[in-house]
């Protein structure tokens, strides 16, 4: 198996396109031609990282975290990322990461999040807006089922939880023949009209050009008409963090404590607790302090993410508990579901989660040790 097949696997569970502008998700070292011995899964890449993957035989290390987020003008070790780069490039290590992408999907790292909590009716809380287009295409009726499959089979009239989702409608076309054309129908010079199938498809922006090729591969005429048309509306299932409802309410100390024991943690900064009780919960792993408007206009009763500013946390405004937990502790878990997917995947490929914490992140609290 080709690293390559490993590439384009998660690259249908998470799409490139879907990666913030300042993001570098990808292929970061080695080629996809090599041949995988193993996955070693993590957060992020480090030189122990790397070393582990070569003491267990693997050259894939895929990350969450992307070890080159700005470009390089020179790699000669001075840093740890220049380090860490050659020490990829010596071992024959390849490196990928799944970054913002994995973080825009509702099966993603939010997702992962709420099933950790156990929340219902989990939903995007920001979904993103402008990446759905219409192909418009008018095809003879007797072809019409030929090429919506092929439509289909290329990605389009995927739209929530439905599949295979189109409209159609029958009009006449109209058209002559010039000298030197190939008409599928018709004959040359002659004014022709054909009762055709008008055929609609929703179809997301980064599988474009995919359905375009399969929609000229499919279609009979020698031209084909077809529009393509920019959509405002929101994608579902693709966005910025995400919202849903405990099983069952709870008060603020034992939602704490639910957090607590759900992520391990040393300690959760947050914002004063009012005793409200807590059924309406918003998250988002990482860096999410761009979403606290969001929760609140959604009614979220906390937000929980992390690296939260000092200034950040006045916007709570006591109409929300925002709880800060860490941006590991928020992303831990990504691994996890890495591992998961690609093991249901490659069902005899060896594929293993990194026996190393990576957090560079200490906690030291004043009453450790003390008798307090």
């Amino acid at each position: 198996m080709n690293i390559a097949d490993i590439i384009q696997y998660l690259e249908t569970v998470a799409p490139k396109p879907l990666q913030a502008d300042y993001d570098n998700a990808g292929l970061l070292t080695g080629s996809q031609q090599w041949e995988c011995s193993g996955i070693l899964v993590c957060l992020d890449v480090t030189e122990d990282i790397l070393n582990e993957a070569e003491q267990k035989g693997f050259n894939l290390v895929v990350a969450h975290h992307p070890i080159i987020f700005k470009g390089l003008k020179k790699i000669t070790g001075n840093s740890f990322v220049e380090r860490i780069i050659i020490s990829a490039i010596k071992k024959n290590i390849a490196i990928y990461a799944i970054h913002t992408n994995l973080d825009s999907v509702i099966a993603g790292v939010n997702g992962e999040i709420a099933h950790r909590l156990g929340l219902q009716g989990v939903t995007i809380l920001q979904p993103v807006k402008g990446f759905l287009k219409k192909l418009v295409t008018f095809v003879p009726k007797s072809h019409a089922d030929k090429v919506r499959e092929a439509l289909f089979n290329a990605g389009a009239g995927n739209f929530s939880q439905y599949e295979q989702v189109s409209f159609n409608s029958t009009g006449t076309g109209t058209f002559t023949a010039k000298p030197g054309a190939q008409p599928f129908v018709g004959n040359i010079g002659q004014a022709h009209r054909e009762e055709e199938t008008r055929i609609e498809v929703i179809m997301q922006g980064y599988d474009q050009d995919d359905i375009v090729k399969a929609l000229l591969s499919s279609h009979p005429y020698q031209e084909v008409a077809y529009d393509i048309i920019s959509l405002y509306n929101e994608t579902p299932g693709i966005g910025s963090g995400v919202i849903g409802t405990l099983s069952q309410p709870l008060d603020e100390n034992s939602f704490m404590k639910l957090l607590v024991k759900c992520f391990d943690l040393k300690v959760v900064r947050h914002t004063k607790l009012s005793g409200k009780t807590i059924n309406r919960v918003a998250v988002c792993g990482g860096s999410g302090s761009f979403l606290i408007q969001k929760a609140l206009q959604s009614k979220a009763d906390v937000f929980v993410s992390a690296d939260i500013k000092y200034h950040d946390f006045f916007e709570a405004d006591n109409r929300i508990i925002i709880a800060d937990i860490g941006h590991y502790e928020s992303e831990q878990y990504t691994s996890d579901l890495l591992t998961r997917l690609l093991r249901g995947k490659f069902l005899s490929f060896a594929v293993q989660k990194t026996d190393l914490n990576t957090n560079p992140v200490e906690y030291f609290l004043k009453n450790w040790g003390l008798n307090t």
